[in-house]
């Protein structure tokens, strides 16, 4: 890989190299802390170190979790000046990675035993790791959608898009000889009836279009002229339902993703609540 290489793979992956040095910093001086203090002291859940790391833990992650609410308010976010967009992403993403980092530090990097305790470590883990599971495809799939196929297509439009071809396909049949209708009945008109999702679409963004179309070549060869120029229409048809279930396969990802980790990350604030109220609870308490 040559260093033009490398700089658009850093650049594309790392958008703020001030927030990403920031997240690494922050990391070595957390480890470096817990380090020190476990030399001295023990560790735990309810240990008056395990309860600060977890109070920051929880600060972090509410904290990441309202750039989800402010995406929901830009109105109020406007009037207010609340901060760029670019601000709150890179801190909703290295902000919900650290907060990782510390819940491990709360548990003592060790396997946790209380029930509600249990639950944190593995919801934890789980929004986090899905977190950056998001990352990943919110960079990749905008850019294979746009590096490999021709039109730009919006997830809500797929089915409307899907129906118009389908119009133009069979009204093309309607003018074609007996040849073109049984290839279009016996191998096309059951692809029209809907998007399709493809798993090749994850190795290659064309889905071998140029092996799907094959058969067009066969018949084009058996053809008389005046008939090729329509087999040819019904071929770009064709491609143009393939590219729109490239974009409802991969586009379909990212409502999944969605799925996996914003349900499960209002679980876990909810459950974050509880040690919170019972520390405060219990700091709060009036003496007898």
């Amino acid at each position: 890989m040559s260093p033009q290489d490398n700089t658009f793979y850093i650049k594309f992956w790392v958008r703020s190299r001030l927030w990403f040095w920031a997240f690494v910093i922050s990391c070595i001086v957390c480890f470096a802390i817990y380090l020190i203090n476990a030399s001295f002291w023990q560790v735990h859940p309810g240990s008056n170190w395990g309860i600060g790391y977890g109070i920051a833990a929880a600060i972090l992650v509410l904290g990441a979790a309202a750039y989800g609410i402010r995406r929901r308010r830009m109105k109020w976010v406007s009037k207010l000046g609340l901060g760029r967009s670019h601000t709150w992403v890179q801190f909703h993403v290295y902000g919900g990675t650290l907060f990782l980092l510390l819940v491990f530090m709360h548990t003592g990097f060790r396997y946790p035993t209380g029930t509600l305790t249990i639950w944190l470590w593995y919801l934890s883990i789980w929004i986090t790791l899905s977190g950056i599971l998001g990352v990943i495809l919110q960079k990749w799939i905008p850019r294979a959608l746009t590096s490999g196929l021709k039109y730009e297509i919006h997830y809500e439009r797929i089915p409307e898009l899907i129906h118009e071809i389908r119009q133009r396909a069979e009204k093309l049949i309607e003018s074609c000889d007996e040849s073109i209708r049984e290839f279009y009945q016996n191998s096309l008109a059951a692809a029209f009836v809907g998007p399709e999702t493809r798993w090749i679409y994850y190795m290659d963004i064309t889905g071998g279009i140029q092996s799907q179309t094959k058969h067009f070549s066969y018949l084009r060869k058996l053809l008389p002229a005046e008939q090729r120029d329509k087999l040819d229409q019904l071929e770009q048809i064709y491609k143009t339902k393939l590219e729109i279930d490239a974009h409802y396969t991969l586009q379909k990802a990212l409502r999944w993703w969605l799925y996996l980790h914003i349900p499960v990350s209002i679980v876990l604030i909810v459950l974050i609540g509880l040690p919170l109220y019972s520390v405060f609870y219990y700091y709060m308490k009036p003496l007898d």
